[in-house]
């Protein structure tokens, strides 16, 4: 318990971090995030 007194902050960003990576999965933004990450990858090594 002492450790969460210590730690308030970081334990709240922490599960909002947690509540925003669900939203963001309920609503789709995954395969958003994934296009975007292959459009870059692509584009690093010259094939885009």
């Amino acid at each position: 318990m002492n450790f969460i007194r210590e730690h308030r902050i970081g334990m709240i960003v922490f599960i909002l971090g947690i509540i925003f990576m669900i939203l963001g999965a309920a609503r789709g933004e995954t395969e958003v995030v994934f296009r975007k990450a292959v459009n870059i990858c692509m584009e690093c090594i010259g094939l885009g």
